[in-house]
Parts: C-alpha cells; structure tokens; sequence
C-alpha cells in the first residue's frame, strides 16, 4: 500500500505501519482507524481496496511529507529572518528550547571536540 508515495510496510500493524509518514504519529494514525472502524491490529495485506482507499483519502486530508517539511522550514527560516532568540539558536545549530548545552547537546553540536587537558608533560633530562 502506498500513500503520497511511501511505502506502507505489510508486515507491521497498521497502527504503526502508517506512522511511516512524515506527519502522522501513533496518535494520529490509531485516531484515523478509528474513525473508520478499521482495526489497529489488522496489516496492510488484509484490507480491502475500499478500507485503503478511505485511509489514504483521510491522511491526505492532513498536512504530509513535503508540504509539512516545507511549513516546518519556512518557519524556522522565518524566526533567522526576525532576528529573534530561537532563530539565531538555529543558526548556530545549538538547541533551542533552554536544554543546557555545557553537557549534552551532542545532537546539535556533533562529535565531541576533545582540546586536551591543558597543561603539558615536561621531559625528563
């Protein structure tokens, strides 16, 4: 089964095959089936055309893929543009929501620069 063209694996349940989408969590996706009394358990290979058909018309009813990644960039692009605090955050790549960065942070900052321990070993004579 494809959906705005990713592939929704067979083998899981469809709860959580269709959180395969950018934009659809667990929530999202066990909220879609039930609306449409389709069970979570059931995997993709045992709906009918009908059942999968009515899914995909509801998840494209939502904000998906490229047109959310679109968004989510424009706003960050936005908050650079303004100046503000968040958007210079961004900009240096640090986190931007008040995480402590002295520790941790290695997601934003990368691989651990190590400088050495500061002060040398004098030779012996």
């Amino acid at each position: 089964m494809r959906i705005s063209g990713i592939t929704i694996s067979d083998t899981k349940q469809l709860a959580y095959a269709l959180t395969g989408v950018y934009g659809i969590g667990l929530a999202r996706s066990r909220d879609i089936l039930d609306d449409l009394s389709i069970e979570q358990t059931a995997k993709a290979t045992d709906l009918s055309t009908d059942q999968e058909n009515s899914i995909r018309e509801k998840i494209e009813a939502f904000t998906i893929e490229g047109e959310l990644k679109r968004q989510v960039a424009g706003n960050i692009k936005r908050l650079k543009d303004t100046g503000s605090y968040r958007g210079t955050r961004h900009a240096k790549r640090l986190p931007a929501r008040g995480q402590r960065t002295k520790t941790n942070a290695r997601t934003h900052k990368g691989v651990k620069k190590t400088m050495g321990s500061g002060r040398r070993k004098l030779e012996k004579t």
